[in-house]
């Protein structure tokens, strides 16, 4: 299986997919490590990425889901997953894949990114990540989490709600 912790940047992705990898003992692997030298350049500029940027970043994560799928192994992976098309391109075909997308709001965004050092990913980037957002829908494979206690919360919320992920159907749980 491979599962996906998806929402805007800053919404902890990679904290909480590491912890859950950890948890499950499953390999790691963080969608930024796909992008393209020129798109971590173009979001380190300040200038938000296009879908003609995002597509062949999702195609190269769509392959590395599909080579750990062929091999039977598991895995957490992290994407934003931003648009239902994204969404669908990496869960579309691939049952062995689910989706938990952390719904955390702007303002919450905004402060941890002023925190937040040593990332291609600027703060004034934030506002465009929601203008994009088109939030899983009750029709899509996919779990949404609200974090609110502590991570571990969370984590165990995602880590408990994987085979729901599966049944289709947006659910959403308060971590």
């Amino acid at each position: 299986m491979i599962l996906i912790v998806a929402g805007v940047s800053g919404s902890g992705k990679t904290t909480v997919g590491t912890l859950v990898a950890a948890r499950l003992h499953w390999p790691f692997a963080d969608a930024d490590s796909f992008h393209s030298p020129a798109n971590v350049a173009k979001m380190h500029a300040g200038i938000p990425l296009t879908d003609e940027d995002r597509w062949p970043w999702l195609l190269v994560i769509a392959e590395w889901m599909d080579d750990y799928i062929a091999r039977g192994e598991s895995a957490v992976l992290t994407c934003s997953g931003l648009k239902r098309s994204y969404r669908d391109l990496l869960l579309d075909g691939r049952p062995d894949a689910r989706m938990a997308f952390l719904n955390v709001g702007p303002g919450e965004i905004d402060r941890r990114l002023g925190r937040r050092e040593h990332h291609f990913f600027p703060e004034e980037l934030a506002g465009s990540q929601f203008e994009l957002l088109e939030p899983p829908q009750p029709d899509e494979r996919s779990v949404t989490v609200v974090p609110a206690g502590d991570l571990e919360d969370t984590v165990t919320a995602i880590v408990g709600m994987a085979p729901a992920c599966a049944l289709g159907g947006d659910h959403e749980a308060q971590a």
